[in-house]
């Protein structure tokens, strides 16, 4: 097909891609879709968007497929067609490039920025190599006098630097350093152009050509940015590069005056306010790539920073982008490792000692205490529009997020972190500072005094984020007892400020310093604030509890008289609170109650119990809420124990769902759910046929083979302890399916975790489960005797042979026919090689139940005339001796041994405050061990007896030669053990 005609069927149905009626959009869309891999349809395209006289959404999707197909066809390494040819042939990609720069005249700013992109995107693969022509091009476009070419040659200019600049490779680096020493010069005279001509407009009030000069500005100082900070490997070396970020502060304080002569209406204000945050950006950036050649510029830096946001030079001037940006420089420059000494000054390099000189010699003492007073007596004010907030929309006030990254844009995060890196570093000079504060706001303030009252708002913020710093200077618990208490009793609603205030400076101390014997008080005072009219405080005092309840020195019997009225004022709460983020928030305070006082609560969940339903139907659309309920059914169903079957027919259905990898939540709430299902088998007293049906989500967990994988396999551990028999008749099929899957690509690690699985199913039920896992043994067989080189998987398939051989004996005869068939082997001889493997690598087993298990499947194969068990009957002889070892202790009264595994009746065992009580799943092992030979049967006695029987079966004459195959040593030994019987 000839292009003209291409063109006009690609136009077509770029026309109907465009279309609002789907029967017309699907279609078209669907062909675009085939032709992306046609040679000549990104030709066609580029045809299409450059002609500037069709439809601007037509010409906007073609440049979008356009962008779509260079990330999937460019690449040399792109994949194929059908036809096995690249989409993309190299001489088709040489007219495409010289295509897209031919004229820079793109008249919609979207699509010019759109073509931008797409350029900075083949220059990423292509430049400087197969595209030499690029850079020199886009300079030369640039310096024309024709205003929109220049302007789209530059955009253009700033996302190709910004892409090469993101290259990481060694390689790319440094074809980018190259690239910036060329053109650096030029780089940093058009910036200064365009500047000057910017200033020269706004100065003469032409507002149009100034803000056409100012957006050239900002794109010629975006692409200095990246050249700066990415072009140069030693920046402090070059003159140019130290002579444009000193330029830097000149400049920024001829814009900061121009915006304050422009007004807030100007229509260059915007773009203004922007250029000026990045002139700061450029600092920021070069001070975290390059702290040591930033070192010239911290006295600047410093002083230029804390004069527009600590004096009145930046009254009138400053917005507040700006000064989050100042304190960032500020905070980055005070907390910089590169600029702190080391402990021994003779190690330290000289430069950090020059950058600690000259922050010495700049934060005096009045500088640093009037940063101090001014970022709290200025800066901590709660501001007009907080209180409006707290008014108008206190759920929103009271769960402001103040985490992660939030300092770097925001005001109030932003100065309480440096206000806390500041007292950080220089705490000698500041504690006073702040105590002096504290000092003249003592005693209640009064609630006709708005300003005192913001004040002290303030102070106590800040007494609040110092307190690991305050420790030594504050005797908290004084202060609490002798004035915060009081000022909790101030019940007048202006006060309410202060009451949640002080609630929370509390939860910060919790954990710095606060005495054991106040923690009742404190109860009363979260008891009492729980109700407190406004809903800002109560949401605050939830908080507090938390940190308390979660604290290393919670103790549960100080809690439990308080434990009712408080657990059903956080249950009013979280009816009471509307927003998602809120409910999270209360619902993580009820966890966490609930997880302390375990099964303490039992009394008090019947409302929470009815509630939880109700509020999951409600939280469809939100998963992280949904998440929160998940954390708090974990905690319970612990705390209710066999109890919680009560909740079976909410509970289930809820597991169902979130372990369920075909429907969407799953990505949110798999690993809560996944969780909640565990402690749910953990706890419950008896399979139902509903726990049961879940079982049907695992194979496909399973096949994720994810980092839940661990609990996937507790999960079907704890199905074999709860119902053995009825689960394996069910699913383990399937189950021994996933496993074969498994197997064949996990680590050594993984492939533990599937034994171990298969071990306790032979532990709990030897006979079906060796029938139902049979498919797996031959593999744990071969591995045995071919000598495992992992010990800790050689460990655990001597497990499972010892329970097979002890426990299943028949079971383990025909496994040896049928292997002895398969290596065309003697059954006699395979099992001497089975049992010499055993002997040699019995070292391999380090737990001590497994290595009784080993002496007594071993010693099962005796009495016997069989000539190859009496030619290993020495190694057998000797692995029973070391168990003996191991699992015999003297009687210190007697001086006779006994067997120390031996568990003869179940006993509830006696339980401290702060011991958990066993799971229902604990006592399922308990009373699985009683019947466990390895816990029932003594394994001296055991010795004892066969050695008996096998003297029974050869005579006197015939044990005695055996036994003089045994070293004398170990007979000894053997002898010493066994005496008394």
């Amino acid at each position: 097909m000839d292009m003209d005609s291409a063109s006009t069927v690609v136009l077509q149905a770029l026309t109907q891609a465009t279309s609002q009626d789907t029967a017309v959009l699907k279609p078209a869309e669907e062909q675009l879709r085939q032709w992306e891999t046609q040679p000549g349809f990104y030709s066609v395209l580029l045809n299409i968007f450059n002609n500037h006289m069709l439809d601007v959404n037509v010409r906007w999707l073609a440049v979008l497929y356009f962008k779509n197909g260079i990330d999937r066809y460019w690449r040399r390494v792109a994949p194929q067609t059908a036809t096995g040819q690249s989409a993309l042939s190299e001489e088709e990609k040489v007219s495409l490039r010289a295509g897209l720069i031919t004229n820079f005249n793109e008249p919609v700013n979207q699509i010019a920025t759109q073509i931008a992109v797409l350029i900075a995107k083949v220059a990423r693969l292509d430049c400087p190599r197969q595209w030499p022509e690029l850079i020199p091009i886009l300079l030369e476009s640039v310096k024309g006098q024709d205003g929109l070419q220049q302007h789209r040659a530059l955009l253009t200019f700033y996302h190709v630097t910004k892409t090469l600049a993101s290259k990481r490779l060694a390689q790319d680096r440094r074809l980018f350093q190259d690239l910036a020493s060329g053109i650096y010069s030029f780089a940093c005279s058009l910036w200064s152009h365009h500047t000057d001509c910017f200033l020269q407009q706004i100065y003469a009030r032409d507002d149009a050509a100034a803000l056409s000069s100012l957006e050239r500005t900002l794109l010629s100082l975006k692409v200095l940015r990246k050249l700066t900070v990415h072009g140069f490997q030693e920046p402090q070396q070059n003159m140019e590069v130290m002579g444009f970020l000193n330029a830097v502060f000149e400049r920024l304080k001829l814009f900061l005056e121009c915006c304050r002569q422009v007004g807030p209406e100007s229509t260059c204000r915007e773009k203004l306010e922007k250029t000026i945050i990045l002139y700061t950006k450029v600092l920021l950036d070069f001070l975290e790539y390059h702290p040591c050649a930033f070192i010239p510029l911290i006295q600047r830096s410093l002083e230029f920073a804390v004069s527009y946001v600590f004096t009145p030079a930046g009254e009138g001037v400053t917005f507040e982008r700006f000064i989050v940006q100042c304190m960032n420089l500020i905070k980055m420059i005070v907390k910089n490792d590169a600029y702190k000494p080391a402990k021994n000054i003779d190690d330290s390099k000289p430069e950090s000692l020059e950058a600690h000189k000259i922050k010495t010699a700049f934060f005096t003492h009045p500088t640093l205490t009037e940063i101090g007073r001014r970022l709290v007596s200025h800066y901590f004010l709660l501001t007009e529009e907080e209180l409006a907030m707290w008014e108008e929309d206190p759920e929103s006030f009271a769960v402001e997020e103040t985490g992660g990254d939030s300092w770097k844009y925001s005001l109030r995060p932003c100065t309480e972190v440096l206000f806390l890196d500041i007292f950080h570093n220089y705490s000698q000079t500041l504690t006073p500072v702040l105590l002096d504060m504290v000092q003249n706001l003592q005693g209640p303030t009064s609630v006709e005094d708005p300003v005192q009252l913001l004040m002290k708002d303030a102070v106590y913020n800040a007494v609040g984020l110092a307190a690991y710093e305050l420790f030594d200077n504050v005797d908290f618990d004084q202060w609490f007892k002798n004035q915060l208490l009081g000022e909790l009793q101030v019940s007048h609603h202006r006060y309410k400020l202060i009451r949640r205030r002080v609630i929370w400076l509390i939860g910060q101390w919790i954990s710095v310093k606060f005495k054991s014997d106040l923690r009742p008080l404190l109860y009363e005072v979260i008891l009492s604030l729980m109700q407190d009219p406004d809903l800002v405080v109560r949401i605050e005092t939830a908080t507090t509890l938390k940190l308390t309840v979660d604290d290393f020195e919670f103790r549960t019997e100080q809690f439990l008289p308080y434990l009712e009225s408080i657990f059903g004022l956080l249950f009013q709460l979280l009816q009471q609170v509307t927003e998602c983020d809120t409910k999270m928030q209360v619902l993580h305070v009820i966890s966490c109650v609930i997880e302390r006082v375990n099964i303490q609560i039992r009394p008090y969940v019947g409302c929470l119990v009815q509630y939880l339903p109700l509020l999951w139907k409600q939280s469809e659309e939100h998963n992280m809420l949904r998440c929160a309920i998940l954390t708090t059914l974990i905690h319970l169903v612990q705390g209710l124990g066999a109890e919680s079957k009560n909740l079976y027919p909410f509970l289930l259905p809820v597991i169902q769902l979130s372990t369920d990898v075909s429907q969407p939540p799953h990505v949110y709430l798999l690993e809560d759910g996944l969780e909640l299902w565990l402690v749910t088998l953990e706890n419950s007293p008896a399979v139902t046929p509903e726990l049961l049906r879940i079982f049907q989500n695992m194979s496909a967990l399973l096949e994720l083979s994810s980092e839940n994988l661990r609990t996937c396999f507790q999960i079907v551990n704890a199905y074999l302890y709860l119902s053995a028999t009825e689960f394996l008749q069910n699913y383990a099929e399937s189950l021994c399916r996933s496993f074969c899957d498994l197997l064949k690509d996990i680590t050594n690690e993984g492939q533990v975790q599937v034994l171990k699985v298969v071990e306790i199913a032979l532990k709990v039920s030897p006979i079906l489960g060796a029938h139902m896992f049979q498919p797996l043994l031959p593999a744990v067989f071969r591995g045995t005797v071919d000598g495992e080189r992992y010990p800790v998987v050689m460990s655990t398939y001597l497990g499972i042979m010892g329970r097979v051989l002890l426990q299943n004996s028949s079971f383990f005869s025909s496994l040896l026919t049928q292997m002895a068939s398969e290596c065309g082997q003697e059954m006699d001889h395979l099992l001497g090689s089975v049992i010499e493997m055993w002997v040699d690598r019995m070292d391999n087993i380090t737990q001590p139940e497994r290595r009784k298990l080993s002496a007594l499947a071993l010693l099962s194969l005796l009495p016997s005339d069989n000539s190859v068990i009496q030619d290993k009957f020495c190694g057998i002889i000797n692995i029973c001796v070391e168990a003996l070892h191991d699992v015999m202790t003297e009687e210190p009264e007697t001086g006779t041994f006994k067997d120390c595994m031996l568990m003869s009746h179940f006993e509830e065992p006696k339980l401290s405050d702060d011991e958990e009580p066993p799971t229902e799943q604990d006592k399922r092992k308990k009373l699985l061990a009683l019947e466990d030979p390895v816990h029932s049967v003594s394994l001296q006695q055991f010795v004892y007896e066969k050695l008996k029987a096998q003297q029974a079966l050869l005579g006197d004459q015939g044990f005695g030669v055996l036994m003089e195959t045994v070293d004398t040593e170990l007979v000894r030994q053997l002898q010493e053990f066994l005496q008394g019987l």
